[in-house]
């Protein structure tokens, strides 16, 4: 059980809810049972209580990232994908370098990645998997799970894969598809071990294949569907990325990509996608009648030139919206507050200076997210909710002068220093710092993999 927590002396605190409610001003935070208690200012410290000083500071709900592939963080800056748009990027990093990915490699990738994460004030991470081979180790991703557990965070494993290959001409021919039957017992497995069920669960499996129109058959797709139902678990893929996508869709089935999941029971309230790049109005209508929501991840889009996903018009049109920092391979940073800041401002240059306001923004990121997962007690600060936040602190010269200093962490850009991180109450962040993690070590590691990584694909 979490210790009895109060926060003292927050110069501001931004709740995550919409509105008015946004903004609860100067305030300490009581935590009791891993759950915000209290919220108000000049609290009283009562008997048994650890007082953390969070003066100077300001209160976030901790973000949560719905789309990210921790193995590519060993596959930052790969040079012969840098200027590569999306399949001539996946032919040089992810297809090249994925079937090299033992449990060894893809331990130190996910420790990098959930520590980059958490270190940005990421409390949960739901990770699109699909190292899944024919002759492989069905196993690879159970390994996410006990890194998360290390760490403290919220972790939702979306079990990608795939069970039809064929149409991918891109797919490396070592690359062997799974049955629709093993991938499916598989996910049935993971569910037993790892699903917990609560509005605060602490972890999720996902049915999450690589992408609806390449990754399975129309029937394949339509029993995983149906499987996932079945166990009561949610369902995530890759859609609508690029303009190839889309003109793919209509060639070899007449539809557009929305409508072809709709055809295949790939639609609904436990359904999420990430991108959704090249959607129009018919689509985000379709996606907001259904509550299919997006995970947004700009910083990849604009790294790999797929173009800026219209995100102020699915949540104006009632769609689900979240954020996710997608592999670290296309956007060389798991660092969910730079994401929300960028996503801030892609999309003033698109639409003008009131497309998106900050705290939409933090909204979005936060109790956005944990809405797509399922998870009604986790995204924002009000007494009952999951006690998950990052404390920042604004001592930075870049965070001085500021009229609104609830704002400054995502308007003022850069890494601010992160004071607190708290996940169900329990501290994982300290004075900028993870309890435990060797850093200097973790370095030497990861230096060593890329060396091997190099080596093998030379």
């Amino acid at each position: 059980m979490s210790e009895a927590l109060l926060l003292r002396g927050a110069e501001a605190v931004l709740t995550g809810l919409p509105g008015a409610a946004a903004h609860a001003g100067a305030a300490d935070i009581r935590i009791r049972e891993g759950r915000i208690a209290e919220i108000g200012p000049n609290l009283a410290t009562q008997e048994g209580e650890r007082v953390l000083d969070v003066s100077g500071c300001v209160v976030y709900p901790g973000w949560v990232n719905t789309h990210h592939h921790l193995f590519q963080s060993l596959l930052k800056a790969v040079p012969e994908g840098i200027d590569k748009p999306l399949m001539g990027w996946l032919a040089a990093v992810p297809f090249r370098f994925q079937d090299r990915f033992d449990p060894e490699l893809l331990e130190i990738a996910a420790t990098i990645g959930l520590a980059e994460l958490l270190l940005s004030g990421t409390t949960t991470c739901a990770d699109h998997h699909y190292l899944y081979f024919a002759a492989g180790d069905d196993t690879l991703g159970d390994v996410l799970f006990e890194v998360a557990e290390r760490f403290g965070m919220r972790f939702a494993l979306c079990r990608g894969g795939a069970t039809d290959t064929e149409q991918f001409s891109d797919y490396p021919n070592r690359i062997r598809p799974q049955t629709v039957e093993r991938y499916a017992a598989d996910v049935e497995r993971l569910t037993a071990r790892f699903h917990q069920r609560g509005p605060d669960a602490m972890r999720q499996v996902v049915m999450a294949p690589s992408t609806p129109l390449f990754s399975a058959t129309p029937q394949g797709l339509r029993e995983l569907a149906a499987h996932a139902r079945r166990l009561g678990i949610r369902m995530h893929s890759h859609l609508s990325e690029t303009a190839d996508y889309v003109r793919h869709a209509r060639e070899a089935h007449d539809m557009k990509p929305v409508e072809y999941c709709a055809e295949h029971d790939w639609l609904g309230p436990d359904v999420w996608f990430a991108h959704l790049v090249h959607v129009d109005e018919a689509e985000i209508a379709l996606m907001a009648e259904t509550g299919t929501g997006i995970a947004h991840c700009p910083a990849s889009n604009c790294r790999l030139g797929s173009g800026v996903a219209p995100v102020p018009r699915m949540a104006a049109a009632g769609m689900p919206v979240s954020i996710g920092v997608d592999g670290t391979a296309s956007s060389e940073a798991a660092d969910m507050i730079s994401e929300a800041r960028l996503t801030w401002l892609v999309h003033r240059a698109v639409g003008g200076a009131q497309a998106t306001a900050v705290e939409d923004v933090v909204h979005w990121g936060t109790r956005g997210g944990a809405r797509i997962l399922g998870l009604d007690a986790v995204g924002t600060l009000e007494p009952g909710m999951a006690a998950d936040l990052a404390v920042y602190d604004l001592a930075h010269p870049r965070y001085l002068g500021q009229f609104q200093p609830a704002l400054a962490p995502l308007m003022g850009g850069g890494a601010p220093e992160l004071r607190y991180v708290l996940v169900g109450g329990r501290v994982v962040v300290e004075h900028g710092a993870i309890p435990g993690l060797d850093l200097a070590a973790l370095r030497a590691r990861a230096a060593a993999a890329v060396d091997r990584l190099a080596r093998e694909v030379a």
